[in-house]
């Protein structure tokens, strides 16, 4: 059996997904194509999310779609991206409706470890792309394994908050029990949609107050960082 760079945990939960002939198909092509061309995440953050954030910690999920696929990007969480590198768009608008949201926040860089660390699951669906090509990775099975991931939460764990923003994101309302777990929509941040409703939506204030209501600790949205300070561009 293929054993990915994952805590304990997320191992044994997720052992009869490893354990299957697509996986190991997955592994072998991304390694055949990382000997040929770029493929980003580095292989040691790959699985980052799942490194950072254990499955009993996790409060809120946010789903992205695939990484971002320029040079020292994607570090294998959603929407975020290593210290010293420029705000992507999609995440500008994060925290504009960040600001908006909880007046007085304090925002850094685009390292989101932070949430990551308090028990925010930042997983796309897809975990690797190849370097200056957009959805690249796409059907190659990466979505089976966090489609796993993402029912495996819905179904032993209660009072999660899951982020679904853009479509893609929201096709996957299907496997999480609503009934037992808050789900919230909104446009995707991306500067063609957010102006559709993901501006407004509130979903920072809205998913702390579930948080507080079912005793749970809520997120400290806001991300330090020494090097860049966003101020609202």
């Amino acid at each position: 059996m293929l054993t990915p760079d994952i805590s304990r945990e997320w191992f044994e939960l997720m052992k009869d997904e490893l354990e299957k002939p697509y996986f190991s198909e997955l592994h072998h092509n991304i390694t055949d194509e990382r000997s040929r061309c770029i493929i980003l995440p580095p292989h040691s953050m790959v699985y980052e999310a799942y490194k950072l954030t254990s499955f009993s910690n996790v409060k809120v999920v946010i789903v992205g779609q695939d990484p971002y696929h320029g040079i020292g990007q994607a570090h294998g969480l959603s929407f975020s991206v290593l210290e010293g590198v420029s705000i992507p768009p999609s995440l500008k608008n994060i925290y504009k409706e960040l600001k908006s949201d909880l007046p007085g926040i304090n925002l850094g860089g685009g390292n989101l470890t932070s949430w990551a660390k308090q028990g925010v699951f930042l997983i796309n669906s897809v975990l690797t792309v190849r370097h200056k090509s957009p959805n690249s990775h796409q059907k190659m099975g990466w979505e089976t394994f966090t489609d796993a991931t993402i029912a495996l939460l819905s179904e032993k764990r209660e009072h999660l908050v899951f982020l679904l923003w853009g479509n893609y994101a929201q096709s996957k309302k299907s496997l999480i029990n609503s009934s037992k777990h808050l789900v919230l929509e909104a446009p995707h941040p991306s500067p063609f949609s957010a102006h559709k409703g993901f501006f407004g939506c509130r979903h920072f204030s809205k998913t702390n107050a579930y948080l507080v209501e079912h005793r749970i600790d809520p997120v400290h949205w806001s991300v330090p960082d020494k090097q860049l300070v966003f101020s609202g561009f």
